[in-house]
């Protein structure tokens, strides 16, 4: 017996054609066995594949979600979750997502495009030796947060664009997020996002990344608002707001990011398992 799942492919955070981030979203009745998920993500070879699941009414939220990218599954993916949100939300003005490590997670309508909430994960100053400059180029600062997030802060734009890093190598730290960022030039911040032993050498537009550098980039700016530039070879632009108070869903006080883009719909189809 063949299961087909209706499968979508968005570019998130995405202005105009071949640009964003794409993700596929996929609706499943039921979960199926990681292994199935896995190699799903991995035919689809996209930065990350969403797979979404329908909760009962009275659950608190709309759906459950996850996310794999061709080789792992990951805590928090922001362009996909957009992606989910782009394809799910409907006639609605929101839909809530569940996800297994990073809450509950919101997504809104914003004019053109969506409002994306996400869990404040600030990184911190730390001396990282174990990264001994792997991206290349003139580091100022280095940030961490817990869970495989590394941060290194360049000068300018120019030295942004201008990195050449050698994923060989850097598929043996493992499966680290390297986001590096610096002052923007048309944007207040513009970075680039590196994930090469979790499959993804270069991602073009990351939500995660932009968790993990808000807060910093709110306390340099002076400002919680600011704009952003993902400067990979498709691009992206993200508006980036640092909030204060209760996070949907997670029944805690913090802190939390909202990003706001635009999504577009590429693929529309059937995967035939």
């Amino acid at each position: 017996m063949t299961l087909v799942i209706p499968f979508t492919q968005v570019d998130a955070f995405a202005d105009a054609p071949f640009t964003g981030n794409p993700a596929a979203v996929m609706q499943l009745d039921t979960w199926l066995p990681d292994a199935v998920l896995q190699a799903i993500a991995a035919e689809n070879n996209l930065a990350e594949t969403a797979f979404t699941v329908a909760l009962p009414e009275g659950a608190g939220a709309d759906y459950a979600l996850r996310w794999f990218t061709p080789t792992i599954e990951v805590a928090l993916c922001g362009h996909a979750t957009m992606a989910s949100g782009h394809v799910l939300i409907g006639a609605r003005e929101q839909v809530l997502f569940r996800t297994r490590q990073a809450g509950d997670l919101l997504v809104t309508r914003a004019g053109d495009g969506l409002a994306l909430r996400l869990p404040e994960w600030g990184a911190r100053p730390k001396a990282l030796p174990d990264f001994p400059t792997p991206l290349g180029g003139e580091v100022q600062e280095t940030l961490w947060h817990d869970g495989g997030y590394a941060v290194f802060v360049y000068p300018d734009e120019a030295a942004i664009r201008a990195l050449e890093p050698d994923f060989g190598a850097l598929r043996g730290i493992g499966n680290v997020l390297l986001i590096a960022t610096a002052p923007g030039q048309a944007t207040d911040v513009v970075s680039r996002v590196f994930l090469p032993g979790g499959g993804v050498d270069e991602d073009p537009v990351t939500g995660a990344a932009h968790c993990v550098i808000a807060a910093y980039w709110a306390q340099r700016l002076g400002r919680p608002d600011f704009t952003a530039c993902q400067a990979s070879a498709r691009g992206g632009y993200l508006n980036c707001r640092l909030d204060a108070g209760r996070r949907d869903g997670e029944g805690q006080d913090g802190r939390s990011v909202t990003l706001t883009g635009r999504c577009r719909t590429v693929i529309r189809g059937d995967y035939l398992l």
